[in-house]
């Protein structure tokens, strides 16, 4: 396996190549050794991975789940998207994927952007959100945040594949059947996971607080399910 930092994130190459591409979007805490890890793993299955850096222009100062939730309530969807863009053109772009199909999977806030994306980025054959929020409060600054995932749903343009916890206390339970009735209405479909006993960051092994074994081993090989048939 290959691993390079670029100026966007962190770049993981399968040994066979060219690969199908995935760009991974790290949940609100950024590209941690534990998004790194994600990547490398998926790449370990023969898919080349860019877990992207959403925050080059400005590292947040999070220190409590409360200030995490204050940072993405903020933070420009406008802004996220064009730079998840220049991810996936980036990435299709390298020789390791040499006009190979791509996909976007996310974890937290990094599954909320990948819905969206899936809804407003071009070249995208597969989406793969992991507990990603789905509606917005109504009293959010509308240039930063012009439309929910859920709103954005009538302009999905490939097939989803959603993990969600049960218990998850920041998604709603209404919200993930609203996603199912989003994805049985779209002509590229998807399908919805709910984990029993599985909250919000159940695939995180490194916060042993919301890790859940279980959960975590059925998602993952349903994930690389998911984009081999997506992405062949």
């Amino acid at each position: 396996m290959e691993t390079r930092e670029l100026e966007l994130g962190f770049l993981a190459l399968p040994r066979e190549r060219p690969a199908p591409g995935v760009v991974m979007i790290p949940d609100v805490w950024g590209l941690s050794d534990h998004a790194r890890d994600l990547a490398r793993r998926l790449a370990g299955e023969g898919f080349a991975v860019l877990a992207i850096d959403l925050y080059t222009r400005e590292q947040p100062s999070i220190a409590t789940p409360a200030e995490a939730l204050q940072w993405i309530r903020e933070l420009s969807d406008p802004q996220v998207l064009g730079d998840l863009q220049r991810g996936i053109d980036l990435l299709a772009a390298d020789p390791a994927v040499a006009g190979r199909k791509l996909g976007i999977s996310g974890f937290c806030m990094g599954g909320q952007y990948a819905l969206l994306a899936a809804c407003g980025c071009r070249g995208l054959s597969a989406c793969a959100p992991f507990y990603g929020m789905l509606s917005y409060a109504d009293d959010l600054d509308p240039a930063k945040k012009p439309r929910s995932p859920l709103e954005a749903l009538p302009d999905l343009g490939c097939p989803v594949l959603g993990l969600y916890g049960r218990e998850d206390h920041l998604i709603p339970l209404d919200q993930v059947s609203e996603l199912e009735a989003g994805l049985a209405k779209s002509p590229h479909g998807g399908e919805v996971v709910l984990y029993p006993g599985a909250g919000h960051a159940f695939m995180n092994d490194t916060r042993p607080e919301m890790y859940r074994a279980e959960a975590a081993a059925d998602a993952w090989p349903r994930l690389v399910a998911f984009l081999r048939e997506r992405l062949a």
